[in-house]
């Protein structure tokens, strides 16, 4: 485990695609890692069967002490810091724009400004036949464009 793999596990978490189970797991890898320190031992060492009220008071700590930004679980902040980590890994792993934009505009629905664009771009995908000047091709080159654009 790796830092970097740690501050993707969070923004997962923050939108519910890991739970705090993973967080204490993941916290455990970084120690046999030998990226450990007072709070991320901690962290470590939470409960998994309660780990869902051990770990948030535990997180800033510990992200702290890895140079990682800290937001309340489930807050904007996080919400955005998830929604990043599902751009990387769709980047990365070969999922079409189209079920890119179905799953965000799934999970965050319009209620996330970052991710709007994103959401406006599924409902496009949706109505597209009432659309002249627009093809399947020209929609995934924009969900493209905005995923670099969150990424950036």
């Amino acid at each position: 485990m790796t830092v970097e793999e740690f501050r993707d596990l969070v923004a997962a978490w923050h939108v519910n695609d890991a739970t705090h189970a993973d967080i204490v797991l993941a916290a455990c890898e970084l120690v046999v890692a030998g990226i450990d320190g007072p709070a991320v031992s901690a962290l470590a060492g939470a409960s998994l069967r309660h780990a869902w009220e051990e770990v948030p008071p535990l997180m800033e700590d510990a992200l702290r002490e890895l140079g990682l930004d800290h937001f309340e679980h489930g807050s904007d902040g996080g919400r955005v810091e998830g929604l990043r980590s599902m751009v990387r890994r769709a980047l990365a792993g070969g999922t079409t724009p189209r079920e890119f934009a179905h799953r965000v505009h799934q999970r965050f629905s319009h209620d996330l400004p970052e991710a709007e664009e994103l959401a406006e771009l599924h409902d496009c995908y949706e109505t597209l036949e009432y659309y002249a000047d627009l093809t399947a091709a020209d929609l995934d080159a924009q969900v493209l464009a905005e995923m670099r654009r969150l990424t950036a």
